[in-house]
């Protein structure tokens, strides 16, 4: 138990190290079109319990009914217990900043024209998955280290249905929607 505890400590050190390295390196640059065709969603679920709500940017912006991909972070889940959304947390950090879990590789594995980051407080876990999505517009909130996002809005995190109006307002002006 002991030493289990000293490895998660120096598993937390590294993927710090990793994430500040990830973010002085220049982003990656996501060769796509422009225009929404795919969506991927971080959600923090200790503080945002309806990730569903997520789909609705189906109907928003006209995509297929597959397009909207949703992951969602716990702090502490139990892995037999079902969850609507799929789910990863803190147990998932492996070494070097690695997420091992099958979820969080297969969100991964997809190349998104936008990814909202639903989460406004720093997370080790968020972060590295943020740092990790290859996304051509990476939106999030003001709470978060800005490096993360190229869209920041200043709303609070309970609020979707004004973060869904912002965000559509802003897509329009950089001609993503029309």
């Amino acid at each position: 138990m002991f030493l289990k505890g000293i490895r998660d400590k120096f598993k937390h050190k590294s993927g710090i190290k990793f994430l500040k390295e990830a973010l002085s390196r220049t982003p990656q640059i996501v060769d796509r079109a422009n225009g929404i065709t795919s969506i991927g969603c971080l959600v923090d679920l200790d503080h945002f319990d309806k990730p569903e709500y997520f789909f609705e940017f189906v109907e928003e912006y006209k995509l297929r009914p597959n397009a909207v991909k949703i992951i969602g972070y716990k702090s502490y889940y139990d892995k037999n217990s079902p969850y609507s959304t799929p789910v990863f947390s803190d147990k998932d950090l492996g070494w070097k900043g690695e997420i091992e879990n099958s979820y969080a590789l297969e969100f991964l594995s997809r190349d998104y024209d936008l990814l909202v980051n639903y989460y406004n407080e720093e997370n080790l876990m968020l972060q590295l998955m943020t740092v990790k999505t290859n996304a051509r517009i990476k939106v999030g909130f003001k709470e978060v280290d800005q490096k993360l996002n190229d869209l920041i809005l200043g709303l609070p995190l309970k609020d979707f249905k004004t973060f869904k109006l912002e965000l559509k307002k802003y897509l329009k002006v950089l001609n993503e929607i029309e």
